[in-house]
């Protein structure tokens, strides 16, 4: 009988080459270069160059003039942790139509700005870099909006900067609890770098939607899945990953609920009910993870603390409000800021 090996192994081989020719090809992951290089930005990127801490460094932002009959009025988006510039996408054009400039910049160690190898990360020199930004746009007086880490960052910079933030308004704020204060056990910087070098697509979609969006997901969240991990996984992954842990040690250490007393302007809080981060919130303790995070809360006691407050809570939503229901979102920004 004749040796039918090589004859079937030829076949078989050829079958299969056949096969991945005819299965459509997946779609390659993107990966973007350490400062976002690839992907596309809403509005002309522009890039502000620095010195810090004896480095050049250099933040990207959009600095877009208004599309509606100006009111000769500027608004600085801050944006969070898991965000950038981009993500203010829908508020930029819903400020613009009613006639605001909007500066909305990157914050080093974020998306398209620099990424040093060894920075001392402060809200304090973050907000004065962003005033070294606004200084060189010649704007002397905006409004301050942060969002998530940015409501942070945006308290800072008030407080900083007091004649010069003319009304603050802070979306989800992390930082309305001191999670250290609460029980919440610290993380050393090489611990968040291991947590952060493993960062993908799925984890990210999955915390973001059962933290967030309140187990809700929308498709057009996937955009800023796809911008975050293909940043982290990209060529610039330990350094992006480096930078991600300073700046969680940054938010851990440097509460600003104690200083909420000091703010001297016109404030609004613009707080998604349903949102429930907390940093660290994965570490904690089941008595401690239960008491934090809570904003139906969390809104309401910050109020308090600040003396020109205006509270105003989305039932049911999240941690990005302007994303999940972004029409009753700018309409209450809107109506506040035209009121103030």
């Amino acid at each position: 009988m004749p040796n039918c090996l090589p004859f079937l192994l030829g076949s078989l081989l050829l079958s299969a080459a056949l096969s991945a020719a005819a299965a459509p090809a997946l779609p390659a992951a993107p990966a973007y270069g350490p400062e976002l290089q690839g992907f596309d930005y809403p509005y002309e990127l522009k890039h502000y160059a620095f010195e810090s801490q004896g480095k050049q460094l250099q933040m990207g932002y959009m600095d877009v003039a208004p599309t509606g009959a100006t009111n000769g009025r500027t608004v600085v988006l801050m944006h969070g942790k898991n965000f950038c510039g981009a993500t203010w996408e829908q508020t930029i054009k819903a400020l613009g139509a009613a006639g605001y400039r909007v500066v909305a910049p990157d914050q080093v160690g974020f998306c398209t700005s620099s990424k040093p190898e060894h920075y001392q990360y402060s809200f304090q020199q973050l907000a004065i870099n962003t005033h070294g930004l606004l200084a060189q746009l010649g704007i002397r007086k905006a409004v301050i909006v942060g969002h998530s880490t940015g409501g942070m960052l945006a308290t800072r910079y008030a407080l900083l900067y007091p004649d010069q933030a003319t009304q603050l308004v802070m979306v989800n704020p992390i930082g309305l609890e001191d999670w250290k204060a609460l029980g919440v056990p610290y993380r050393t910087v090489d611990q968040w770098y291991q947590r952060e070098l493993k960062l993908n697509a799925d984890g990210l979609r999955n915390y973001e939607q059962s933290t967030y969006y309140v187990g809700r997901w929308k498709p057009e969240y996937e955009r800023w899945v796809t911008m975050l991990a293909g940043l982290n996984q990209g060529p610039g992954h330990a350094v992006v990953a480096w930078n991600s842990a300073l700046v969680y040690d940054m938010i851990f250490t440097q509460p600003v609920v104690y200083e909420f007393k000091d703010l001297a302007m016109p404030t609004l809080l613009l707080i998604g009910d349903a949102d429930t981060t907390a940093i660290g919130s994965d570490a904690a303790s089941p008595e401690v993870k239960a008491k934090i995070g809570r904003y139906k809360v969390l809104g309401k006691q910050a109020a308090k603390l600040i003396p020109q407050a205006t509270l105003v809570e989305f039932a049911g939503l999240g941690h990005a409000p302007q994303m999940e229901q972004p029409a009753e979102f700018h309409k209450a920004l809107l109506g506040w800021l035209a009121a103030h």
